[in-house]
């Protein structure tokens, strides 16, 4: 009997310590094109029925992934940032959001799987949410201009190359951005400017600072305008209607580019973009999937 009530009390103990941590993945969409930002959303439910606390101890840290690409191949992250403990109360959800674009080499071509864990150091144990897959692919060339840095700005003398790219999906087709120095195979940054139709294709200009203006047709008489700046930062958005006049891009005499034609809609203002530093750090400021 003492037998059998040792044994029912460590299986009791071993279902309730499986029970302690939730781990929930979650991608947005299941296609990202090569170098854009691919973004995961983590949930950490605290189940144990008491406070917990989470933290590195003996060499393993608390928050990470594990990611195999073809042929089962594990990836090693490029950068691992640390992370700091994080205390849930009892019953509570914490919500992780990560970029993997700076912190794993996801940019080949193919289907990635991914598996999340939580290593909970009073148990010693780590506990894992389901797999999730993802696949990157790359999308069509429309547009490209390689520039120079200007002299007044940092990386004076270097160059940049700007390319419009057009990815098409089951129900829409979607305009991307991508600046990369091709002499060195940095690429700084692959965003999407938002869902494009084929009413008429996509204008781009560079003013005299070379920084990139794009303007294209994202639904009837509705277009889209967005300012890249050289390292790939998002420096505006805004969105122009049609009324009498179609919005155009045109060249002032001082070498700036602005949009004349239609009427200015909903300005939205926009931060520069930056690597995440942190697993939980929110990924960069970029247009909404939509």
């Amino acid at each position: 009997m003492r037998l059998l009530a040792f044994l029912l009390s460590a299986f009791l103990l071993a279902a309730t310590a499986q029970a302690q941590i939730q781990v929930e993945l979650k991608f947005s969409r299941l296609q990202y094109i090569a170098y854009e930002p691919v973004v995961a959303t983590v949930k950490i439910t605290n189940l144990a029925g008491r406070d917990i606390d989470l933290r590195d101890e003996n060499g393993q840290r608390w928050f990470g992934f594990e990611i195999t690409a073809n042929e089962g191949r594990y990836l090693a992250p490029i950068a691992q940032p640390a992370e700091p403990p994080l205390k849930i109360d009892a019953g509570q959800t914490v919500t992780r959001k990560v970029n993997f674009t700076p912190i794993f080499p996801v940019h080949d071509l193919g289907p990635y799987h991914v598996r999340a864990n939580v290593f909970f150091a009073d148990l010693n144990k780590f506990f894992y949410s389901q797999t999730k897959v993802f696949h990157v692919g790359d999308a069509r060339p429309i547009w490209q201009r390689t520039v120079g840095i200007p002299e007044e700005t940092a990386a004076a003398g270097n160059v940049r190359t700007y390319s419009l790219l057009s990815n098409r999906f089951a129900d829409h087709t979607k305009l991307y951005v991508r600046v990369e120095d091709k002499s060195t195979g940095a690429v700084y940054n692959t965003f999407p400017l938002g869902r494009v139709i084929a009413y008429d294709g996509p204008h781009a200009e560079l003013d005299r600072a070379n920084q990139l203006h794009v303007l294209h047709c994202a639904a009837p008489r509705t277009w889209a305008y967005s300012q890249i700046g050289l390292n790939g930062q998002l420096l505006a958005r805004s969105t122009f209607m049609e009324t009498k006049t179609r919005p155009r891009l045109r060249h002032a005499p001082d070498g700036t580019v602005a949009v004349r034609g239609g009427m200015l809609d909903a300005p939205v203002a926009q931060s520069p973009q930056n690597p995440a530093s942190k697993l939980s750090a929110r990924p960069p400021t970029i247009p909404k999937d939509d």
